[in-house]
C-alpha cells in the first residue's frame, strides 16, 4: 500500500510543480508575448532555478510512475499467491 501513496504523492507534486512553474512563466509575458523581468541578472537566475524545477518536476513524475507500477505488479504477485494457497487447501 505504501508504493501506492509514494506513487500519488510523487505524481501530485510532479504535475503541481509544472504548473507551478509554467503558470508563473505565462504570468509574466506582456503584450507582445516577451517574459519581463527588471534586470538580467533576475532573468538568467529564474530561467535557471525555472529550468531545475522542471527537471525535478519530471524526475518526480518517473518516479510516481515507476513506483504505480510496482505497485501493480505487486498486487498481481500477491493476488496469484492467494489464489494458489486457496486452490489447493
Amino acid at each position: 500500500m505504501y508504493l501506492l501513496i509514494i506513487s500519488i504523492i510523487s505524481l501530485l507534486s510532479g504535475f503541481s510543480l509544472r504548473y507551478w512553474i509554467n503558470r508563473r512563466k505565462f504570468n509574466r509575458r506582456g503584450i507582445g508575448g516577451i517574459e519581463g523581468f527588471s534586470s538580467y541578472e533576475k532573468a538568467v537566475g529564474l530561467n535557471f532555478l525555472e529550468r531545475l524545477g522542471k527537471w525535478l518536476a519530471y524526475i518526480l513524475i518517473i518516479i510516481g510512475l515507476l513506483y504505480l507500477w510496482r505497485f501493480y505488479w505487486h498486487r498481481k504477485d500477491i493476488l496469484k499467491q492467494t489464489n494458489v494457497n486457496i486452490s489447493f487447501n
